[in-house]
Order: structure tokens, then C-alpha cells, then sequence
């Protein structure tokens, strides 16, 4: 009987682009308050207190936060890892668009080389410009522009396109030099973890945080929407929706979950939380063997090889970096955010309000 090929998917080199880093892997003694966490406890105090002073500081004015011209909103959390802010945000440019307020998008760019401000086009190298921003560049009718300095990407960004109206920053709940108007934080409750500050858990910030957020949109258990309502926030639920698969270098074959049933698969993911994505192909009835990369992974042929015949599956993240590394059958899962209640409604009324105070 001939061999299967021996599967790479799952194993990367030990280089500096494939290092799992703190905020893209949920190290084991973040789930617990176990002895390492205790042992780490004193440097996540200095963390805290650190992060404290300087919030502080900017509610005093003792460090400026700087304001361009139109409203801004953050799209943030307060732990480290994914949490599901991309599909929030493009959810808000489609809605936003479609309510005339013409919106752009700012990013820093995590995984990328950029050092100033620049636009994110569709063709872009992920190496050069990041992931999450070049999926949103091609997925959102609007200018999205990245670089390490928040308020220099916001300016660039408007003098470029001076016909938008309102900024969307994909992350930043943290950069308080660029003013904002309203912030939401996305929040997964299973990477709340032990809720100790970094790096001794996964937080950014104490979860307390959320209550100065104008809305906090929870992706994950529903009973947490409840807690959160108890801090006094305006909370949202979100799950992420898909019917349907494109194929990766061909966006027009499309694909339903059931002409895959008597086929090998193979589910690709190098996110924050890749359980979320094998769980909904799981939901989707299909069978297949998992293999999970670090957040923001620098791909490689040799990460894409499966036998032939065999299919791999991946997320839309993953694949503005796997084309044109493989000639395996590779299908790509879209996934849309449904947020209830009603998000853009929310957003909407708060922007068209201060529009017209």
C-alpha cells in the first residue's frame, strides 16, 4: 500500500517571523492562578500601575491627545490575542457607507514593515502593509491607511481623502494620543483568562476599562453580556456567520460546506483564537484535521502542502498571505459579524447627534 506524503501543515521554523509571542498565543498559565501567574504578579503590578499613570495622565491633559477634523471611533479590547475586531469593523464600513458618512480606516499595521503613513491597496504585500489590513483594504468600499503614529495616519489619511467623514481605528483602545469620540471594545470572554494584568495574564487593561467605552460588543458567551451590563456598559452580542467558501486565487468559484463531505480536509489557521474558526466548521458539519499557527504567521509553501486530492481550508486572514504559495486546492471561509442589537443603529444615532449638536 503506497505511503501518504507526510504532512507539513502545523510545523514553522524557529525564526524570528515565526516566534510565538505573548500577545499572539494564550500561554497555558494564563488560564489559571497558578504559580507562574503568582510569580509573574509583581512585574504585571508595575504593568498596571504603569498603564494607570499614563490614562491618567491623558485625562489630565498632562500628555496631549491630538484631534483631526472628523469623529473618530476606536475599535479596540483589553486583552492581548484576537478577540474579533476585524469583523466588527467591517461590518461598520459597510453600514456607514451605507448611511452617506463616507468612512476610512486606520491601522497600525501589526506584522508589517511599514514606519510611516501610507494606503493600503488591494494588491499590497501582507509583508509589507500586514494582514488584517490589507483583508480590510480589499474588503471595505473605503481608503484604509496604516503606520506606526495613529494621529500622522489619521491626518494622511483625510488629507488624501478629504471627502470622509468619520475614522474607524481597527485596535488602538490604548493609543490615547489620538483623541476619540466613541470607543467599542470587542471582547472574547475565554481570552480573559486568569484577568491578571500582562505578563502575568492577558490584560491590557482591567477589565473595569470597558465602563469609560461607549458599548462593548462581546463575541462568545452570551451570559458575559449580562456581567458586563452589570459595569454599567451598553453591551452587544456578536457571532460570526458563514454559508459559503471562495476558492483562494479565483474569488468567483464559490462552494457550500456539503461539496466537501466526501472529501479530506485540512483547516488552516494563524489567528488569535483558531479554535473559533475550527469550531465553525465544525458547526458547518464537516470533519477535518486541525492545524493551528501563532497570530499574524509568515506562511510558507511547505505549510501549505497536502496530498493530492486533498483540500485545505483556511480563514480570509490567512489567505491574503497563502496565495500563490501552493497548487493544492485550497477554499477560503467568509465570515460576516452579526451583532444584536444593532450595532450601526447605535453608532449611527451617536454620530448623526454630534453632526448636528
Amino acid at each position: 500500500m503506497r505511503e501518504r506524503p507526510v504532512l507539513k501543515l502545523g510545523r514553522y521554523p524557529a525564526t524570528p517571523n515565526s516566534v510565538v509571542h505573548l500577545a499572539s498565543q494564550f500561554p497555558n498559565f494564563w488560564r489559571r492562578h497558578g504559580l507562574t501567574a503568582w510569580l509573574l504578579l509583581p512585574l504585571a503590578g508595575l504593568f498596571a500601575l504603569l498603564a494607570g499613570a499614563r490614562r491618567w495622565m491623558f485625562a489630565k491633559g498632562w500628555l496631549r491627545s491630538q484631534r483631526v477634523s472628523v469623529p473618530v471611533i476606536v475599535v479596540g479590547n483589553v486583552t492581548v490575542g484576537g478577540s474579533g475586531k476585524t469583523p466588527v469593523v467591517l461590518a461598520l464600513v459597510q453600514a456607514l457607507n451605507r448611511a452617506g458618512w463616507r468612512p476610512g480606516v486606520i491601522s497600525r499595521g501589526y506584522g508589517g514593515t511599514v514606519s510611516a503613513p501610507r494606503s493600503v491597496r488591494p494588491d499590497d504585500d501582507p509583508q509589507v502593509v500586514g494582514d488584517e489590513p490589507l483583508l480590510l483594504a480589499r474588503r471595505c468600499d473605503c481608503p484604509v491607511w496604516v503606520g506606526p503614529d495613529r494621529p500622522a495616519v489619521a491626518q494622511a489619511l483625510l488629507a488624501a481623502n478629504p471627502e470622509c467623514r468619520v475614522l474607524i481605528s481597527d485596535d488602538g483602545l490604548q493609543h490615547y494620543r489620538l483623541a476619540r469620540n466613541m470607543e467599542l471594545v470587542v471582547l472574547d470572554p475565554a481570552g480573559l483568562g486568569n484577568r491578571f494584568p500582562l505578563p502575568a495574564g492577558p490584560m491590557r487593561e482591567p477589565l473595569g476599562r470597558i465602563k469609560k467605552a461607549q458599548a462593548v460588543i462581546v463575541h462568545g458567551d452570551p451570559a458575559e453580556a449580562g456581567e458586563l451590563e452589570s459595569l454599567g456598559c451598553k453591551a452587544f452580542r456578536m457571532e460570526l456567520v458563514a454559508d459559503r467558501f471562495w476558492r483562494l486565487g479565483n474569488e468567483r468559484a464559490l462552494a457550500r460546506a456539503s461539496q466537501f463531505a466526501d472529501r479530506r480536509l485540512h483547516a488552516l489557521a494563524g489567528i488569535g483564537r483558531p479554535e473559533r474558526f475550527f469550531a465553525q466548521l465544525e458547526s458547518m458539519g464537516l470533519v477535518f484535521e486541525r492545524h493551528p499557527f501563532p497570530d499574524h504567521h509568515r506562511f510558507t509553501p511547505d505549510n501549505l502542502t497536502v496530498p493530492p486530492g486533498d483540500v485545505l481550508l483556511m480563514t480570509e486572514k490567512d489567505a491574503v498571505k497563502c496565495e500563490g504559495l501552493t497548487q493544492s486546492e485550497c477554499w477560503v471561509l467568509r465570515v460576516e459579524a452579526r451583532i444584536e442589537p444593532d450595532l450601526a443603529a447605535f453608532v449611527l444615532e451617536s454620530l448623526n447627534g454630534s453632526a448636528t449638536a
